[in-house]
């Protein structure tokens, strides 16, 4: 898909969380029977639990760790804690996998944004083996791309993002910065 038309660029996920990278692995995250599409709209009560979690493949040597984070903490016209972490997985198996919770080393933390609309992102990354990434200290201002770097994760191999605002909210436009 050209850059110009890549949701993940023209929701700005590309730049203010991902570098560029090749799409090379399938994820599917799905809350409840709905599908994470780039740029859906989910409300806080419907991402209450953690999503079940797809990874094509069938290589069970081959491991995946998982990381959802909000760049648009605590408000998109100030993000002054961003990236805020939700959740990270460690050695997921390259098939489909219902619950992770065994290998949860962040555990899930539900959205709940007070101000604005916000991008909430799964990236996935393949790991070199298994039990090579460990706990983050805070969730406040992480860094995707510096987690990668210190773990060895290289680029991304999947991306998805849903926007979602507090529960009474409704429609809107997300404003560039």
């Amino acid at each position: 898909m050209p850059r110009g038309r890549d949701p993940l660029v023209l929701g700005r996920v590309v730049g203010d969380v991902l570098d560029p990278f090749t799409r090379s692995v399938t994820l599917k995250i799905t809350y409840n029977g709905k599908e994470v599409k780039n740029g859906c709209e989910f409300k806080p009560s419907e991402v209450a639990v953690q999503p079940r979690v797809e990874i094509g493949g069938n290589d069970l040597r081959t491991f995946y760790t998982l990381l959802m984070v909000d760049p648009d903490a605590p408000s998109p016209s100030d993000p002054n804690l961003r990236e805020y972490l939700h959740w990270i997985v460690i050695d997921i198996p390259e098939l489909l996998v219902q619950h992770l919770v065994r290998q949860e080393i962040t555990c899930y933390e539900s959205p709940r944004p007070t101000m604005g609309i916000h991008r909430f992102v799964f990236v996935l990354f393949r790991q070199l083996g298994r039990q090579t990434v460990y706990t983050p200290g805070w969730r406040q201002n992480f860094n995707t791309k510096d987690f990668a770097e210190l773990y060895n994760l290289g680029s991304p191999v999947a991306a998805v993002f849903y926007n979602c605002q507090r529960e009474s909210g409704s429609g809107g436009i997300r404003a560039s910065s």
